[in-house]
């Protein structure tokens, strides 16, 4: 039995996405993060050394890391579904996208997370200052980039609506989380490519059934 690690409000609900795809059984083990610090409990550290989720447990196998993760299901459970044929252009993309979507994709969207809870954390007594200060640094460097991100992505959607051929695939799922996160912080939902591929994704069966076993989450 596939047990997965999942945290609530985190990128491992794509996971639960991909395995539903697949159609396996597996048991979801469930952590809730610190609600003041909004940290994951350092009950993972028992599964894993860095206390982060998504970890995937299988017999004696444990894998972290959602790219992993997601190449090792393919590997060892998929027969073929949801990547594309081996040398291939397609293939080649999802290379990418699986490496991009937390190499290049998730870091400014952290960033901007981060910035925007600053203020609210902040003495009241500074708090101007403080906003002030990541607004700067907002309007100056990560919505600037983030804007290169968002564009990106709706340029690449442009020809199947998809990221990695004419066919949904583990590349979609691993993009998802960023796509959302943006829709949510940054206006990526005004972008009619990324619009259409997150309606499309929020109507797959299998995605409403991780969201049944994972819980609901939010992405700002």
């Amino acid at each position: 039995m596939i047990k997965i690690h999942h945290l609530e409000d985190s990128r491992s609900q794509r996971i639960l996405w991909l395995l539903e795809e697949l159609g396996l059984d597996y048991e979801v083990i469930r952590y809730e993060r610190d609600p003041q610090t909004r940290l994951a409990p350092d009950a993972l550290r028992a599964i894993h050394p860095l206390g982060k989720s998504p970890v995937l447990e299988e017999g004696d196998v444990i894998v972290a890391e959602t790219g992993a993760i997601i190449e090792y299901v393919i590997d060892t459970h998929a027969a073929g579904r949801l990547k594309p044929a081996a040398g291939t252009a397609d293939q080649r993309a999802w290379t990418y996208w699986m490496h991009y979507a937390e190499g290049s994709a998730m870091p400014p969207l952290l960033m901007k997370l981060v910035f925007q809870m600053l203020p609210q954390n902040a003495n009241p007594l500074v708090r101007p200052v403080v906003k002030a200060i990541t607004s700067k640094a907002e309007n100056g460097f990560i919505d600037p980039r983030l804007k290169e991100h968002i564009e990106f992505w709706e340029s690449s959607l442009a020809s199947t609506g998809w990221f990695a051929g004419s066919d949904f695939t583990a590349a979609d799922i691993i993009m998802s989380f960023p796509l959302e996160a943006a829709a949510s912080r940054s206006g990526a939902a005004h972008y009619p490519n990324i619009s259409g591929f997150l309606t499309r994704i929020h109507e797959r069966v299998a995605y409403k059934r991780a969201l049944e076993r994972g819980g609901p989450y939010a992405y700002a």
